[in-house]
């Protein structure tokens, strides 16, 4: 049986390694289970220690995806077998969330130079494992999206925070459509730094292995350039020396990115989602699709994901995190992720019941319960240490 991950360190000219991660289920494009995100972080805190390995590189096996989400069948089993237990009687969906939040959280918080290469779909908790990384690197092949609306969750992996920190109000439209964006919208939407021939991927990991790599500073000296300065430099030069010189092709995301703006300005939920209804029938298929989608998918994960968005606008992304762990565990109480993944993945009628039926029932009250602490009264909150690290 191969191994969930593979882990692989390669030597530089000077002596000093980087290490190369590599998601490895290429049949379910690589989708993030419990086992591979504990074997990531595992490694990624010893090479964090490790004074001789220079930067970490996170890619997917196979040619269609780095990582197109979650362990979906794994959380719908935990969901079937504990069904009526709570949001808190889930031990798997708890051990879930919490481990991949935290390899989240670590990503955005690591100590050395983090590539990701972002090939194909990237998705869901592949946004999750992308979106932390120091040098987020997009192809041609590459498509982005969160999707959740369509299975009963909602833009979880810290996507409360990174879809408000999007230009406008794409990152409302985004959570409420699901919409599917390119490599150019990628740049737009703040969701990659750099971008690269898919052919060229094998010269970038050769480069790397010729670059004088810092280390720590000799002798400690109180002026010296830090190893990470210069090895972010040192990284940043080796792509900008791969960059395509083709111009980029526009994205639909920019192109009506007024539009977009526009029809999602409001602070009520009900008048934006009528205002997105209407693109339905619209010229452009990419705003036909984005629409249907959305009248397709979950009312209370429209309702949840709105709520999440208005609620942790100017919070920390480590507070987004803690938000985000309840209401993941509600949803796999009692609300509509059971439901979205059966009908998308287990029976595949792609007719889910969702509950509420329509958006005029998943109120701002009927939202409320998502925000609640569903473990017993006096125990910390799972994530209560995250972002308290060197306080």
């Amino acid at each position: 049986m191969n191994a969930p991950v593979l882990f692989e360190e390669r030597a530089a000219a000077n002596g000093m390694r980087f290490g190369i991660a590599t998601l490895n289920s290429p049949q379910t494009l690589n989708g993030l289970s419990l086992e591979m995100v504990d074997l990531l972080a595992e490694r990624l805190d010893a090479w964090a220690r490790d004074p001789a390995v220079a930067l970490v590189v996170l890619q997917g096996a196979g040619e269609k995806a780095f990582c197109a989400g979650g362990d979906l069948h794994g959380l719908y089993r935990s969901m079937t077998e504990n069904a009526g237990k709570g949001a808190w009687g889930n031990a798997y969906a708890r051990r879930f969330f919490e481990h991949e939040y935290r390899l989240d959280y670590r990503i955005h918080s690591y100590p050395k130079p983090v590539l990701c290469w972002g090939h194909g779909i990237v998705m869901g908790g592949g946004i999750g494992l992308m979106m932390g990384a120091s040098h987020r690197v997009v192809s041609e092949t590459s498509r982005l999206a969160m999707p959740e609306v369509s299975i009963g969750l909602f833009p979880d992996v810290g996507g409360s925070w990174l879809l408000n920190r999007m230009p406008g109000r794409i990152g409302v439209f985004l959570a409420l459509t699901g919409a599917q964006i390119n490599t150019a919208d990628a740049f737009f939407a703040g969701l990659a730094d750099f971008r690269l021939n898919h052919e060229d991927w094998p010269k970038l990991l050769a480069s790397l292995e010729e670059q004088p790599w810092a280390g720590q500073a000799a002798g400690g000296a109180e002026d010296a350039i830090p190893p990470r300065s210069i090895n972010d430099g040192l990284l940043r030069r080796a792509l900008t020396a791969l960059e395509p010189q083709t111009p980029l092709e526009g994205g639909h995301l920019r192109q009506h990115s007024f539009m977009i703006n526009s029809l999602c300005s409001g602070n009520r939920l009900d008048e934006i989602y009528e205002e997105l209804a209407g693109l339905k029938d619209h010229a452009d298929p990419w705003l036909a699709r984005a629409a249907a989608t959305m009248l397709a998918g979950s009312p209370g994960s429209l309702r949840l994901s709105f709520a999440l968005q208005q609620r942790m606008r100017l919070r920390s992304l480590d507070d987004v995190f803690r938000a985000e762990y309840i209401a993941a565990l509600h949803c796999t109480a009692h609300g509509d992720f059971a439901e979205g993944i059966r009908a998308l993945l287990i029976d595949k009628d792609k007719t889910p019941r969702w509950n509420p039926a329509v958006l005029d029932m998943a109120t701002e009250a009927w939202v409320q319960k998502f925000f609640d602490e569903p473990w017993p009264e006096g125990q910390p909150h799972p994530l209560d240490d995250l972002g308290k690290e060197g306080r």
